[in-house]
């Protein structure tokens, strides 16, 4: 007896994925940003980590609640394009089998073929099927707002702890470069966790986040500083 072929795939994974390695990354390049921004144009612990606290507790309420708000309007979207084509069925059942005979039949099936998988797709469920190969809808990408709005607030939190965490211990006089280069490293672990959690090769993801977070630092550092000379 044949033994059946298991393959573990990482697709199920894209929708709190995506949530977690934003929020995350936008945790620490926001919060460090700041931090660094402000320690370039202030002498004194305080206004740090008050602007640090501040950067933490907004940044993750605006995550989940941007979050929560864009996933839910593709959550609408989705809803109305499946009552639309619930209609259709019921409505034109001939016109919506001919639509699926004509997807397998771009997709490379014999045209008879093809007619048959769409007569028993549809005889096992018309909606899924239409659903999945017609409108790209399917039990891995569909969207869950609060999954994403939650995943979004904890990452981002748990990102920006670790330069806040770091402003508050290390001396002032070192606290620009420490910050930077600890959140870069903090960003180059978090493109490979992120790159090995979806099964992808680490090295473009870890340059990418390091990249841009490098950037954003050094501009907001730029700018404190300019203001802080001003001052």
């Amino acid at each position: 007896m044949a033994r059946l072929h298991r393959e573990s795939h990482r697709i199920d994974r894209v929708g709190w994925l995506r949530a977690a390695v934003l929020g995350a990354n936008d945790g620490i390049v926001s919060t460090a940003s700041l931090i660094v921004g402000v320690a370039a144009a202030s002498q004194g612990r305080g206004p740090i980590l008050v602007a640090g606290v501040a950067a933490l507790v907004a940044g993750a309420m605006s995550m989940a609640a941007g979050e929560y708000v864009s996933v839910s309007s593709q959550s609408d979207t989705e809803r109305a394009d499946l009552a639309k084509e619930r209609g259709e069925l019921e409505t034109q059942p001939e016109m919506e089998l001919e639509e699926l005979t004509q997807i397998y039949v771009a997709r490379g099936v014999e045209p008879d073929l093809a007619r048959q998988v769409a007569q028993q797709m549809t005889a096992r469920d018309a909606l899924a099927a239409h659903a999945r190969d017609e409108l790209g809808i399917s039990e891995f990408t569909t969207a869950r707002p609060i999954q994403a709005a939650l995943t979004s607030a904890a990452t981002f939190a748990s990102g920006a702890a670790l330069p806040l965490l770091l402003a508050a211990v290390v001396p002032l006089s070192a606290l620009v470069l420490a910050v930077s280069l600890a959140s870069l490293l903090f960003l180059a672990l978090l493109g490979g966790i992120g790159a090995r959690a979806g099964g992808a090769r680490m090295l473009k993801p870890v340059l990418r986040v390091t990249f841009w977070g490098a950037i954003a630092m050094a501009l907001t550092a730029g700018v404190g500083a300019l203001f802080g000379v001003a001052a």
